[in-house]
């Protein structure tokens, strides 16, 4: 027995529906087609519903598996220079979360810098070998937003949300300025250690040996003299 549904119901009984008198104002097909246009605006609202209550379950689900991922024993040394970072690994995105652009960044990038007092450029151009300027970025290795901090990092500068881009640029900023100064202005080995973790760029006494700190540091360190080109009137 074939049924119809109740949408084609209720056309059919606007197509069928006599038409007499001076009553009858209204036009059945542009009725029939204003009731499979409210029907199609429903399938797509409830389509959308569906959609983003999906794409949030995964955002979530995905968080809590980093972060059970990235839980680690309670460290004793208090010396937190000492923490050394597992070798970085390139960022992978959440779920729905898009690179942010320069200008939604650029006033908490300058003042960070400004506190730290260093370029904003450094800083720009750190986020950008990072994350690529995505705040939902997150490493195997459990590093999280535009500058990438461990969660022993994000902790220890305080970060409530390290996917909340002033939050994780205050503390890179910060962290930052703290190994600029650790390296008394050697600006090669506080990106080494920013890359590797001073550990291996104390046990090394400069650079470690590692293609990917190496490749970092010297892209950085290009990007920042190309920069300095450009602004000079007179190279």
């Amino acid at each position: 027995m074939f049924l119809l549904s109740p949408v084609a119901v209720a056309v059919a009984g606007l197509l069928l529906a006599p038409v007499g008198g001076r009553a009858q104002a209204s036009d059945p097909r542009r009725d029939a087609r204003a009731v499979m246009e409210a029907a199609a605006e429903k399938q797509r609202e409830a389509a959308m519903a569906a959609h983003e209550s999906a794409a949030a379950r995964q955002r979530d689900s995905l968080r809590r598996q980093v972060q059970n991922a990235t839980e680690a024993p309670a460290r004793t040394s208090r010396d937190f220079f000492t923490i050394a970072w597992p070798r970085p690994v390139e960022a992978v995105a959440l779920p729905a979360c898009e690179p942010l652009k320069l200008a939604q960044v650029d006033r908490w990038v300058r003042e960070a810098a400004r506190r730290e007092g260093f370029t904003p450029d450094l800083l720009r151009a750190v986020i950008q070998r990072e994350s690529g300027f995505d705040p939902c970025a997150v490493s195997s290795k459990g590093a999280r937003g535009l500058m990438q901090l461990m969660p022993q990092t994000a902790e220890h500068f305080s970060v409530g949300d390290p996917f909340e881009p002033r939050q994780n640029i205050d503390a890179g900023a910060r962290y930052l300025g703290q190994l600029l100064e650790r390296y008394g202005g050697n600006l090669a080995f506080a990106l080494g250690a920013y890359n590797a973790g001073p550990g291996r760029v104390d046990r090394f006494r400069g650079l470690p040996p590692i293609p990917e700190t190496m490749n970092y540091v010297a892209a950085i360190l290009e990007h920042l003299r190309i920069e300095e080109d450009q602004d000079d009137p007179n190279p």
